[in-house]
Formats: C-alpha cells, sequence, structure tokens
C-alpha cells in the first residue's frame, strides 16, 4: 500500500497566518506514526516569488518524509530553482521527478510565466513522456491546473487549457493511478483521461463555490477555513482511494 501526502497552495508572504498555516501542516504530517512514501506540494509556493518567501518555504517543507515540490502561477521559476531548491536560476520548465522503490512521482511545470492559466508546453510533454516510458512502477502526475472544469467560476477561467495532448498521453496508461493537482483552493475529485483527478485544498485559504456564495474572486476565498491535507491511498488491488484532513493551525 502507499500513502501519499498531498498539499497546494501555501501562499508564502500572502498573508501573516500563511507561516503558522504551513507549519502547522507540517507539524501534522512528521507527527504521524507511519512513515509517507511522499509528500506533494502542487504550486503557489510563494506568493510574490521573493528569495525570502522562497527560504522560509524550504524551511517550513522539510520534512522526515520524501517531499517533492512543483511550481504555480505565482512562482517564478528562477527564484523557485534558486532559492527553494538549491540550484541554478534558468528559465526552462521547472519538471522534476521523485522515485522511491514502490513508485515514481512526475511533477510537472504547468505555469505560463506572468500568466495565470496554465499550460504544459512540448518541452514537458517530452519529459513526462520519457518518465512514463522509463518505469514499470507505478507513476502519479502531478501539477498546478486543474485540466477540467471544477465548476468554480474563478479559477475554471484559469485552468490548464489546450489538453488534448495530455489527454493523448495518459490515455490506455495502465500505470498511472492518478493525476494530483491544485490551483483550486478546494478539495475536489473528479476524472482525466480515464484517470482520477486529485485536487489538494489550499493551505492558505479555500474558494468557496457558487452554491455557498463564491461567484468571484472578491467573494470567494475565506481564509478562516483550516488548511487541508489530502492522503491518497493506492492499495495492492491498485484501487486509489482518498482521506481529507483538516489541520487546525
Amino acid at each position: 500500500m502507499i500513502v501519499i501526502a498531498h498539499l497546494s497552495d501555501i501562499h508564502i508572504g500572502a498573508t501573516p497566518e500563511s507561516v503558522a498555516r504551513t507549519a502547522a501542516v507540517m507539524r501534522y504530517l512528521d507527527a504521524i506514526p507511519g512513515d509517507l512514501d511522499a509528500v506533494l506540494v502542487t504550486g503557489d509556493i510563494a506568493d510574490h516569488a521573493t528569495r525570502e518567501e522562497y527560504e522560509t518555504a524550504a524551511k517550513l517543507l522539510a520534512s522526515r518524509h520524501p517531499v517533492l515540490v512543483g511550481p504555480g502561477n505565482h512562482d517564478v521559476r528562477r527564484e523557485f530553482r534558486r532559492s527553494l531548491l538549491g540550484e541554478e536560476p534558468a528559465d526552462g520548465p521547472v519538471n522534476q521527478v521523485l522515485r522511491t522503490g514502490r513508485a515514481v512521482y512526475a511533477m510537472c511545470d504547468s505555469a505560463i510565466p506572468g500568466r495565470n492559466e496554465g499550460h504544459l508546453d512540448d518541452e514537458t510533454l517530452a519529459w513526462l513522456e520519457g518518465v512514463l516510458d522509463g518505469t514499470d512502477l507505478p507513476v502519479f502526475v502531478a501539477f498546478h491546473h486543474p485540466p477540467v472544469k471544477l465548476h468554480g467560476p474563478p479559477c475554471d477561467g484559469i485552468r490548464l487549457h489546450e489538453t488534448a495532448r495530455l489527454e493523448e498521453l495518459l490515455a490506455g496508461r495502465s500505470n498511472v493511478p492518478a493525476v494530483l493537482v491544485g490551483h483550486a483552493h478546494t478539495a475536489a475529485a473528479t476524472s482525466f483521461a480515464g484517470r482520477p483527478l486529485l485536487v489538494g485544498g489550499g493551505v492558505v485559504s479555500t474558494l468557496t463555490l457558487p452554491w455557498e456564495g463564491g461567484t468571484s474572486f472578491d467573494n470567494c476565498v475565506d481564509f478562516g477555513l483550516p488548511p487541508l491535507i489530502a492522503f491518497h491511498v493506492l492499495d495492492d488491488e491498485g484501487r486509489m482511494t482518498t482521506h481529507y484532513r483538516a489541520v487546525i493551525p
């Protein structure tokens, strides 16, 4: 059985509480008795993409569990690489892979520099195809922007667009148990390319839905609801189960 913790949208620097909320989530994960196969953080790490925000995030996200962090639309690739990953700055997509003894985690960069909507470019799709072809282990595909509408108007307009090539790449891949995304600041589950599409809830805030009164960015952001963690479980029969946990800061 593989157990993954999935969190998203910590937005360090967005509010005075962003650090405390992220710290509470990571304390919770480090305090659980069992070992996690991976902790995946699907984007929007720093709110303003400053060095200080990334350095703070790096300290907060350090864990006894393996951690893989990807960028979102609030992140800037050069500073993300330099201050969070400790790499040389570069402008190309920040695509990363984590390999454990039981699974592979492919974190794709779906951000478009300077814009809020998402896109997977040719370089990223070719990289992902290579990861998928290079192993017989389960491959969890992760990125920031949901590739389908989630019925939350503010984020649906800035989701991942031009998804046909990704859908074609994933279709028929029996070793892809799920696609994991963030961006929407709401816990959700649907499907894409015949696979479960699992959305990690927001850490810094939650976006309320139209039937809850959330119809625009001005009235849908709730900073009072607690941060969420998703635990994704792949059992020995190949079935995915997701549990969501609210963490009180």
